[in-house]
């Protein structure tokens, strides 16, 4: 089933046209990872599709309700009732963790699905705890985000993200601000998610890790869709000149 179409999104700012005519589907349980270099339109897409940024013209369609309508070469939202019911269907984790720095683990984790999506404080409570266990960090509910090293704020904002019990789990680099030891603790975590069919969009420098937990791969260069395919396709045996280049650059 697919759960996010995006057709023909574009976005300028000023004379800079940074997202060119950029189309692909993401299907559930499935894992797609966007590569390329700074300045390609990776993280602009990725603001784009969680309404962080309004596109220009395109069209996006979430779980079959249509967010994003192109009229006339200029894109449409829904009205706000409508985006707001569709907003739910994903999560976006940032690389700077965006957590709230005055709510201890345990509050951050709890405080949208309460007032949100209306669950309870009891139930919330309970599943917090089990996505804290999850995540390996237990005993630390009642710590706050500077107690925390950076991988474990990370992991707060997964089991954040996750609480709302998405369709979608957005990354936009989700290891950039981490060290290498506590990349590797991220990457696993990502890996789990991926083993139980979670569908993810992870923006990623992570080559290695692009290519075991991806379905799908886009490389994105200069504002366009370059190369996209299985990870065999775009990362081992690409025939894109752009696709070689990048990857020679990064040693993989």
């Amino acid at each position: 089933m697919k759960v996010l179409e995006v057709n023909g999104i574009r976005k300028s700012f000023g004379e800079l046209e940074v997202l060119k005519n950029i189309s692909f589907t993401l299907e559930e349980g499935q894992v797609l990872s966007i590569l390329g270099p700074s300045g390609s339109g990776k993280s602009t897409l990725l603001r784009c599709i969680s309404f962080l940024e309004n596109a220009d013209s395109g069209e996006m369609i979430y779980c079959g309700k249509t967010a994003v309508s192109d009229k006339d070469g200029k894109a449409h939202y829904a009205p706000k009732k409508e985006l707001h019911e569709i907003k739910k269907t994903f999560s976006l984790v940032f690389q700077s963790f965006n957590l709230f720095p005055h709510y201890t683990v345990m509050k951050n984790i709890t405080d949208a699905p309460i007032h949100v999506l209306g669950v309870s404080r009891e139930e919330m409570e309970k599943e917090a705890k089990a996505l804290i266990q999850k995540m390996g960090l237990e005993g630390r509910e009642n710590y706050y985000p500077h107690q925390l090293s950076g991988g474990q704020q990370q992991r707060v904002a997964i089991a954040r993200a996750l609480a709302m019990k998405p369709k979608m789990l957005f990354f936009d680099e989700p290891t950039s601000a981490l060290d290498p030891e506590l990349t590797a603790g991220i990457l696993r975590v990502l890996k789990e998610l991926a083993q139980e069919k979670m569908t993810m969009i992870i923006v990623t420098h992570e080559i290695d890790f692009a290519r075991s937990v991806s379905d799908h791969v886009i490389f994105m260069d200069g504002g366009i869709i370059a190369d996209e395919g299985t990870p065999e396709e775009v990362i081992d045996n690409s025939d894109n000149e752009r696709t070689k280049a990048f990857l020679q650059k990064l040693g993989s």
